[in-house]
């Protein structure tokens, strides 16, 4: 598709709908895949071969249960194998840990050491890596503000 001026995907006529479900689902199978390669490294590098599974499950910060919640919450979900939710939930917490750092590092966090939802609407709107989310992180404006530039697009309606 193509990018519309709210960072969302306009289907081309030609695009059908498979095939954009296909590109995501292929999407993320290869997070997926990613992620469970650097879990292997990391098992590998660990000095201590005690029980995979728990240690996997050390590795997590994210509940478990929360993330399962979230995905049974779609309706295209019918049920969940245990790998595909470990998966889904340590790159939930990779990608949570990459924006983090990313808005730290580009926003003013350097300077007082904290991270703000100002830093992170700004990574948002500035990287082209996290634009998706400049909707569910929208800047912070003042209600005058809004005010105004919602009555400058009723005057612009007005003069069509």
């Amino acid at each position: 598709g193509k990018p519309s001026e709210r960072g969302k995907t306009v289907k081309d006529s030609n695009e059908s709908e498979e095939e954009t479900s296909s590109t995501s689902k292929t999407i993320v199978v290869v997070l997926l895949v990613c992620v469970a390669r650097k879990l292997r490294k990391m098992s590998q590098n660990s000095p201590e071969k005690a029980d995979p599974a728990l240690e996997a499950k050390k590795t997590i910060s994210l509940p478990i249960s929360r993330v399962r919640l979230i995905m049974k919450s779609s309706p295209d979900v019918s049920s969940i194998n245990q790998d595909a939710l470990f998966l889904t939930t340590k790159a939930t917490e990779l990608f949570v840990q990459h924006l983090a750092l990313s808005s730290f590092n580009n926003g003013c966090g350097k300077e007082t050491n904290s991270l703000s939802y100002s830093d992170l609407a700004k990574t948002a709107e500035e990287s082209e890596t996290f634009h998706f989310l400049t909707d569910i992180l929208p800047k912070k404006i003042l209600a005058r503000d809004y005010l105004k530039s919602l009555e400058q697009m009723k005057e612009e309606d007005a003069d069509f």
